[in-house]
């Protein structure tokens, strides 16, 4: 390592974040990249441990030290090409990945962990401004044709892969934009759209056909966003193209089954948080959705919970309550017993710094209202023991509750989508596919292969790279009996 003492001689120093109440007024990014000197400080952080647990914490397999010692040297070309070895998005994961590579970190056993994600961000960041993150698109066209049905993280990953390899490809989106719920479930003040716009465009310079508006199934759940104009079956995909992944992301949200349910101000997080991307994208919504001047209710401690919070406050909500129906987590890990593995804690989001009130071990039994509209919300303590959540004896109240936002998570990809190209499900509603063995990431169809949410559920973004990368040695493996494609 460069500086084999940097662990001892310098803190930990993160991002500079805007200050809440400036923040609160729009939708632009507000933290800002880590300056030169401070990257290089935080890069000398990086311990020569020996064993490096971080690399196994990341999800895509990051070579964490590499690119550390590469940035304290000062080299971020080289440090730009060892991130972009594993990781084909690092812009996304630098800004919006929770970082379990950091929880994995050996500095953090007894310190502050490296600064894994910052140095990350830096990384890149410094790759787009000095213009070395330019189209890669093969020397050999191999006159194989793959889709891609899904353009998130996964899709794009699998799509970028393969195009490269020298494949043609195809990318199938229902929205009218690239993305998926990159550009649809996460705001953008956590991640403006022009990281995804300018991937976009080293693709298709890369030789990938994007197209857009298209829905690739039968029919489609009212309750999941689908702005398709044209659909396209997949006994249509199966016979034009030699390979097909599917690559949407689990999209049917968990429902809360309660007396009032059907009250108007109840929604589904992902009926509110698209409207404002597409606000912010300058489009026109018919219906918004407005917390403004309205008392909000969050139910579900997650991203998603901490998404609407962060998207209330700046539409200028009078108050917003989040309940999670688990206890609140301690506020420090137990170390010894978790490390490396991602520890369950009081975590605190950017959005809840900016003004929300959280309670835990909270049940709602039951919304009311008048006029069909949601009033009030009719909660009770629960407690957990031996793994069951029973009421808590004479602890029901009530709360005001103008619009109420369920975010408690997606149960499973869309279920018309796989049952339309009639592939195998598990019991939890994906698409049944293995990554070991010589079927690596097929599904029961053949020609058929599935990855990222489609195939594993709910995820994170890291999860989705890694698995559209993967997939794509897999299909390209199916295709011409090898493959160079790193797994």
């Amino acid at each position: 390592m460069g500086k084999v003492t940097g662990f001892m001689e310098f803190e930990r120093v993160g991002e500079t974040y805007e200050a809440p109440q400036a923040r609160k007024k729009h939708y632009k990014e507000f933290i800002l990249s880590l300056s030169n000197s401070e990257a290089k400080t935080q890069g000398a952080r990086c311990m020569d441990c020996g064993i490096p647990f971080c690399n196994n914490g990341c999800p895509v397999n990051n070579i964490i030290p590499d690119w550390n010692d590469l940035v304290y040297r000062g080299a971020y070309h080289e440090a730009l090409e060892t991130l972009h070895s594993t990781n084909n998005f690092p812009e996304f994961t630098g800004r919006i990945c929770p970082a379990p590579c950091e929880s994995a970190c050996t500095l953090g056993i007894n310190s502050d962990p490296v600064g894994i994600k910052s140095i990350e961000h830096f990384i890149v960041d410094k790759g787009w401004e000095n213009g070395w993150i330019v189209p890669q698109p093969a020397l050999v066209k191999t006159g194989k044709k793959v889709a891609v049905v899904g353009s998130g993280p996964a899709g794009l990953a699998a799509a970028q892969q393969l195009a490269r390899i020298g494949h043609d490809v195809t990318v199938f989106e229902k929205s009218d934009r690239i993305g998926g719920l990159l550009r649809y479930g996460i705001p953008d003040f956590k991640m403006e759209k022009s990281h995804i716009d300018r991937r976009v465009e080293q693709m298709e310079a890369e030789g990938v056909t994007f197209r857009t508006s298209v829905l690739v199934g039968k029919d489609f759940p009212a309750n999941v966003n689908n702005w398709a104009k044209k659909t396209i079956f997949p006994e249509e995909l199966k016979a034009e193209f030699d390979a097909v992944v599917i690559a949407g992301g689990a999209e049917q949200p968990r429902d809360l089954p309660v007396p009032g349910r059907e009250l108007k101000g109840v929604h589904f997080a992902m009926d509110f948080l698209p409207q404002q991307n597409k606000i912010n994208a300058g489009d026109k919504v018919k219906d918004q959705i407005l917390a403004g001047g309205k008392h909000v209710v969050v139910i579900g401690g997650g991203d998603t919970g901490s998404d609407c919070v962060g998207t209330s406050n700046r539409q200028g909500a009078l108050s917003i309550q989040q309940f999670e129906l688990m206890p609140q987590p301690p506020e420090l890990e137990n170390k010894p017993l978790v490390w490396p593995y991602w520890p369950t804690k009081l975590r605190t989001s950017s959005s809840h710094e900016e003004g929300c009130d959280r309670d835990w071990a909270v049940a709602t039994k039951r919304l009311e209202g008048k006029n069909g509209k949601v009033e009030k919300l009719i909660a009770a303590r629960v407690e957990w023991k031996d793994g069951k959540m029973q009421e808590v004896p004479n602890s029901e109240f009530e709360m005001k509750a103008d619009l109420v936002f369920l975010a408690m998570g997606f149960v499973s990809p869309v279920a018309q989508v796989l049952e339309a190209f009639g592939v195998d499900k598990d019991a939890r509603g994906n698409a049944k596919a293995t990554t070991d063995g010589d079927a690596c990431y097929q599904t029961s169809v053949d020609k058929v292969f599935a990855a990222g949410d489609m195939r594993r559920g709910q995820s994170l973004v890291v999860w989705a790279i890694r698995e559209g990368r993967q997939c794509a040695r897999a299909v390209d493996e199916f295709l011409m009996g090898a493959s160079v494609l790193p797994r």
